[in-house]
């Protein structure tokens, strides 16, 4: 089969394509193929993003393989998505010295390239990613790890009622109100997340592209604040409960999305607070399971997480080349 090889601009089109593309190796893998950003990132045009698409050369509407070069954090990463029909057919290794390619060139002209090794994530780490990496000299250089525990375990004591009131009088808890909080919450995040490769570079845009998402609610997004409710915000736990696929069913697991505590307020119990109150939503909810993701190396989040009954279920790794090692040609 030959290959046409494309630079596409992010659009609702782009976004079809390749959610369709996605749905069908989630299907053959058991693994959703691409990160929620990424597929947020499909009606993205920046210039610190590109879009790459592969289609057979007879039959250029038909997308066979995609690859999503972002730029725009400290180091530059990619995701790299195959048809199931396609594979072992040289359209991964195409899309990957694309990729190469292009995070080592500049963005905008006169501004210089990237010079730090372009990572890859491999969702699940499957043994097609491991043999696609060991072929490629790459190594894993960062674990993201999705926890999961039980709702129903007898391990949850406060109700949402007494897990707001634990955080006591010099602590206001109140659901996230978009038109006063989104700019401070972001600085909390900003501040929370300083050195997260991926949480702590989202942008206002970023934020509403999540408001305007089928999950999103504003009623599993709480926010603390200092004192009496106006002084500055030093926590928040935001949820995420996706529909059911079946819209006659209900869904049973739910997401701690995001726990932020403002770096002033650590070391006090906050995060802990947090966790335990987008527990007992999730719980008030329904839900029988609860997930989060955290960083592998991050010592102090998984023994928090572990102490509160979380366990790994999952893990995505990032690939890259060893630091010395040259880039493509």
């Amino acid at each position: 089969m030959d290959f046409s090889l494309d630079i596409a601009d992010g659009s609702m089109e782009l976004a079809s394509k390749i959610g369709e593309l996605a749905s069908a190796a989630h299907q053959r893998d058991g693994v959703r193929p691409l990160s929620e950003q990424s597929l947020l990132n499909l009606t993205t045009t920046d210039p610190d993003l590109t879009h790459v698409t592969v289609s057979p050369r007879d039959d250029r509407d038909r997308v066979i393989g995609y690859a999503q070069v972002d730029r725009r954090g400290s180091v530059a990463s990619s995701e790299i998505l195959v048809a199931p029909d396609t594979r072992r057919r040289g359209v991964g290794t195409l899309l990957w010295r694309t990729a190469l390619r292009d995070a080592s060139l500049p963005s905008r002209s006169g501004e210089p390239g990237a010079h730090n090794p372009l990572r890859v994530w491999a969702h699940g780490n499957l043994p097609a990613a491991q043999e696609f990496a060991r072929s490629a000299g790459l190594e894993i250089v960062r674990e993201l790890h999705e926890l999961s525990r039980s709702l129903n375990d007898g391990r949850l004591a406060p109700s949402l009622t007494e897990a707001m009131a634990a955080f006591g009088p010099g602590h206001a808890v109140r659901a996230f109100d978009p038109a006063r909080d989104e700019e401070p919450w972001l600085d909390l995040n900003r501040r929370a997340f300083a050195s997260h490769p991926e949480q702590g570079q989202l942008t206002l845009d970023d934020l509403r592209a999540r408001e305007r998402e089928p999950w999103f609610d504003p009623n599993g997004f709480f926010v603390v604040r200092a004192g009496d409710g106006d002084g500055a915000l030093v926590g928040a736990a935001w949820t995420k409960v996706e529909p059911a696929n079946d819209p006659d069913s209900r869904p049973v697991s739910g997401e701690l999305y995001v726990i932020a505590v403002s770096p002033e307020a650590q070391g006090r119990g906050l995060g802990r607070g947090l966790t335990a109150l987008g527990l007992a939503y999730l719980r008030e909810r329904g839900l029988t399971t609860a997930t989060l993701w955290t960083d592998g190396d991050n010592a102090a989040a998984m023994a928090t997480y572990r102490s509160q009954g979380f366990e790994i279920a999952f893990t995505d790794v990032q690939y890259a080349r060893p630091s010395t090692a040259p880039m493509a040609a």
